[in-house]
């Protein structure tokens, strides 16, 4: 009897022994889990992390170079009275010897060099421009909501201090406008 009884005891105990170690080893599997999650999420944001310092790195080379190119040259910015005549068109807007007179205003925004066209106190147009190569090139394009597609590109190459002269190009839905433009600059 006493040998039945050793013997209950014994395979009890292995049973409760048996268990507890199940138990133990859901445990562990559980945190193993956990910690393996954790070590995903970690992963992910260093990668996030990793991104944005490239981002932010790319921004602030992208504005230092911007910045060291994007402005008009002293002895090209500011105001100018343009005189902007038509001498070739086959649109039906332009005819040729049409002339116009405009305040053009050479002036930097953010992020590159712009020309204002102001007629009568009124913004009529911004070009956005560069100046390379003793030229100055402006150019304008309407948006794609538009309802009538328009391209401008201005050359302005014949450069002195109180004059500017060029040409400036038109297209607009498969028709195209060429005018002379000289620039004198403003006094005011």
């Amino acid at each position: 009897m006493l040998k039945n009884t050793f013997f209950i005891l014994l395979a009890g105990s292995f049973l409760l022994v048996s268990c507890d170690y199940k138990e133990k080893e859901k445990n562990l599997t559980d945190r193993e889990k956990q910690l393996l999650e954790k070590e995903q999420l970690f992963a992910k944001k260093e990668s996030e992390y990793q991104s944005l310092l490239k981002m932010r790195d790319s921004i602030f080379t992208k504005k230092d170079s911007v910045i060291a190119t994007a402005i008009w040259p002293t002895e090209i910015s500011g105001a100018w009275n343009g005189k902007v005549i038509c001498t070739e068109s086959n649109c039906s807007d332009y005819a040729i010897g049409d002339q116009r007179t405009d305040i053009w205003e050479f002036d930097n925004d953010s992020t590159q060099p712009i020309a204002k066209i102001i007629n009568n106190n009124n913004l009529v147009r911004v070009y956005s421009g560069k100046f390379e190569n003793n030229e100055i090139k402006l150019s304008f394009k309407t948006d794609s909501t538009a309802k009538k597609n328009v391209e401008m590109n201005v050359l302005l190459n014949d450069i002195s201090a109180n004059k500017i002269k060029g040409t400036r190009s038109v297209t607009s839905d498969g028709c195209t406008a060429k005018f002379s433009v000289e620039l004198v600059r403003s006094t005011k």
